[in-house]
């Protein structure tokens, strides 16, 4: 009887420590890209990869976990174009021997039309950025003559304690504005 128990006891244990071993994306979710996207990242940007949460220092994991949990602060899905087709916003960073800091972050929207990944960068930085998205509406920039109307899910990069741009498509352009500087 007392072997039963044993056994059972650990079965439980067994099973309770396979389970958290093979569901680490409830601590934290992924950055990987979608199978058919990582290699066209790699051939665009050979040296670079996506931020994780790893990558921000403390006061910038503090932040971004506040309004983001645990969520991928390098990579996020959005309907920028409105066609419902599959868009990623994806900031990957590297080091850069010409950087100020030596790392060097670009914003790259990928878009899927059709068959094939449209890669196009969107900006480029120093330092480690974050990026989300927020849902279609007014935005007034830090400079007030600059507002944008957008009528699709918009994509912010920023740079905590630093900077963040707001980037809307237009329909026939990305628009861009400062929310901080």
């Amino acid at each position: 009887m007392k072997r039963a128990r044993f056994f059972l006891g650990f079965s439980i244990l067994l099973t309770a420590l396979a389970f958290v071993l093979a569901c680490p994306a409830a601590a934290e979710e992924s950055c990987e890209p979608p199978a058919d996207l990582k290699p066209v990242l790699q051939k665009a940007f050979p040296n670079k990869r996506v931020v994780g949460l790893p990558d921000l220092d403390k006061d910038d994991l503090e932040l971004w976990e506040k309004d983001h949990g645990k969520s991928c602060p390098g990579f996020v899905q959005v309907d920028f174009y409105g066609d419902a087709k599959p868009t990623w916003a994806i900031v990957l960073f590297g080091a850069d021997s010409k950087s100020v800091n030596g790392i060097t972050a670009v914003l790259v929207l990928a878009h899927k039309p059709d068959t094939d990944w449209k890669i196009k960068t969107v900006e480029t930085t120093s330092g480690i950025p974050v990026v989300w998205k927020e849902k279609p509406g007014t935005y007034t920039g830090l400079y007030k003559e600059k507002t944008i109307h957008a009528s699709h899910p918009v994509i912010i990069f920023c740079g905590y304690n630093s900077w963040a741009i707001l980037y809307a498509w237009t329909g026939a352009s990305i628009a861009k504005t400062w929310l901080s500087d």
